[in-house]
């Protein structure tokens, strides 16, 4: 039964990852062009829920 949860999940996960390496890269990249500190913090928050939501995914 385990398994067949995990194949259930495995899509989500993998999306999520998709955007967590996007919008890392998105958050690196507003970095490096010093971007205003408000919007770096947004992008940082958004990681963070990304995150957050694959942690629950995983375990």
């Amino acid at each position: 039964m385990f398994l067949d949860e995990r194949r259930i999940h495995l899509p989500t996960v993998d999306c999520l990852q998709k955007q967590i390496e996007t919008v890392r890269t998105e958050m690196y990249t507003a970095y490096n062009n010093a971007v205003e500190y408000g919007e770096l913090v947004k992008i940082s928050q958004e990681l963070d829920e990304l995150l957050n939501q694959l942690d629950k995914l995983i375990y």
